[in-house]
């Protein structure tokens, strides 16, 4: 999806990893001021959309970014977080265990190198990436002045959707929001409009399909020992106390309903 942007960054920097169901990514941004309001309307909609398989791309910053990164990481799904200073550098330092755990279960990205600074003025460009990354941008909560409205105008350059969702019109915080449904934004109440919108209702019948298969007891145990991070075999086998046999045999079917993927080397992950 990047490349298609006309001002694609010639050079990405990765901690974590990006894998090809990233492609079915939304972004999900908005004020770092974030109300009440806000917060809630943001984990329920993320929670809904990871649910549905899809990975949530924001921008770290404080407020609706933040809350988006952690609502997808408790809903177990992928976050992808870009930032406007180098990969060596978390912004804002208060963030540095959220950063990490989104290395872990998705990536973290930036287009600057080692060492930049988080300077204001990197931070504007990098929204075309967040966007660029993205199906579709999802404005929870912003005012008029809101950063967020600027990736919102990059996703519009960039022809991808652009849903909001509305708010109190006595509430400043919201009159970005406001704003951009009456310019023409899509109208969101659940995840499921930007689901239609978006043409991902099957992946989200996949999605559902695949939490409703049963686990047995030794898949459960597996699984708890699987992360982002590839796990050896011979490892699995000493953690839960297992024949290698079943271990390997349960793997295989774990692999087939889309628990686990095996990355080569007889690792493993979960999905």
């Amino acid at each position: 999806l990047l490349r298609e942007i006309p001002d694609a960054p010639p050079v990405l920097y990765v901690r974590g990893a990006l894998r090809p169901e990233d492609e079915w990514a939304v972004a999900v941004v908005g004020t770092r001021k974030a109300s009440t309001y806000g917060q809630e309307v943001t984990r329920r909609l993320v929670t809904d959309l990871v649910r549905a398989g899809v990975t949530i791309v924001s921008g770290l910053a404080r407020g609706i970014d933040a809350v988006a990164h952690r609502a997808a990481l408790d809903a177990g799904g992928r976050t992808i977080a870009v930032q406007g200073c180098g990969i060596d550098r978390v912004y804002p330092p208060e963030h540095r265990d959220l950063a990490r755990r989104i290395a872990e279960r998705g990536a973290i990205v930036t287009e600057y190198p080692l060492g930049t600074q988080p300077e204001p003025g990197n931070f504007p460009p990098r929204n075309r990436i967040i966007s660029g990354l993205s199906l579709g941008v999802l404005v929870t909560e912003a005012g008029q002045d809101s950063g967020a409205l600027i990736t919102a105008d990059y996703a519009a350059e960039q022809g991808r959707d652009v849903f909001a969702v509305p708010g109190s019109i006595l509430a400043a915080g919201c009159r970005g929001t406001n704003r951009l449904i009456q310019d023409g934004a899509r109208l969101v109440l659940e995840a499921a409009d930007v689901l239609r919108e978006l043409n991902l209702t099957m992946l989200a019948e996949r999605a559902e399909a695949r939490q409703v298969l049963p686990t047995t007891e030794t898949e459960a145990r597996l699984l708890s020992f699987l992360s982002a991070e590839p796990v050896h075999v011979d490892d699995l086998t000493r953690a839960v106390g297992l024949p290698v046999s079943q271990v390997v045999s349960t793997l295989t079917m774990m692999e087939l309903k889309g628990l686990v993927r095996q990355v080569g080397g007889m690792k493993y992950v979960a999905a």
